[in-house]
């Protein structure tokens, strides 16, 4: 039996652990393996996969998230629900993280967790030969402990029922991040669109002291037009920000473009 000889690490986990910011561009239109090495030209952290609004392929999701680790950019999924068997799957294509929408509660997180991770955090299957070993096998103790400590896990607080259970989502051993989705925590709120809002701010202040009791990192998510904000949320302390996605980019820039021609 030989030891486990393929690096297996999350460089965006690694980079938040070590206390820096973590830069992210969310993949909404985009198919091709193309927009990882777009992603990396940019200087992006990492990118995540959006399969909660569109209708990406699970093939595609590996070929982009194998293209993107091994550019250095880690490739995160957020996946459409709470379904463990997704969860597991998608992880399976080479992602580096699973976002999960929408989680309210500590029994959620612990299903979430029990789906990602591998024993002795959760129950996931092991295909030893995988993409993230570069399909090398090894221990499987080993295999699954290195892959657990790559594997990034994120729940989304979206609501105002998710902010008053931040503490208990937060306490789940194997939860790695809380990343606060803004435009549905403003609707939850009742004033849809006010990122500026105090209470967005509020919000946002009470998770992160969670996340800080927790020993877990915050997220900021839905603030790429209000940048100024989710500024401000990173001086605070927060540890990753969404900044847009490639459909905005694509677009802004070509109305931008375009209108200065005329």
């Amino acid at each position: 039996m030989h030891t486990l000889e393929t690096p297996i690490k999350n460089l965006m986990k690694a980079r938040m652990n070590s206390g820096e910011v973590a830069v992210g561009m969310i993949v909404r239109i985009v198919r091709g393996v193309e927009i990882a090495a777009i992603a990396r030209s940019a200087g992006f952290d990492c990118l995540y996969i959006d399969l909660e609004h569109n209708s990406f392929s699970l093939e595609t999701v590996s070929q982009i998230s194998i293209t993107a680790a091994a550019l250095g950019v880690t490739p995160l999924v957020r996946v459409a629900g709470h379904n463990k068997a997704d969860i597991s799957r998608t992880l399976e294509t080479g992602a580096q993280g699973i976002i999960v929408p929408h989680v309210e509660t500590r029994a959620q997180a612990e299903d979430i967790v029990e789906a990602a991770l591998f024993a002795p955090k959760g129950d996931r299957s092991l295909l030893a030969t995988n993409a993230h070993t570069l399909f090398r096998g090894g221990p499987a103790a080993e295999t699954m402990a290195k892959m657990n400590e790559a594997t990034l896990v994120v729940g989304m607080i979206e609501s105002v029922n998710a902010v008053e259970n931040a503490a208990d989502i937060a306490s789940v051993d194997g939860m790695d991040m809380l990343l606060v989705g803004t435009n549905d925590l403003c609707n939850s709120l009742g004033i849809p669109g006010q990122l500026d809002s105090p209470k967005v701010i509020e919000a946002y202040k009470h998770v992160l002291d969670v996340c800080n009791a927790k020993g877990k990192h915050l997220g900021v998510g839905g603030l790429n037009t209000r940048p100024e904000i989710a500024k401000e949320i990173i001086r605070m302390g927060a540890r990753y920000v969404s900044t847009g996605s490639d459909t905005g980019f694509l677009t802004n820039t070509a109305i931008a473009t375009a209108a200065s021609f005329r």
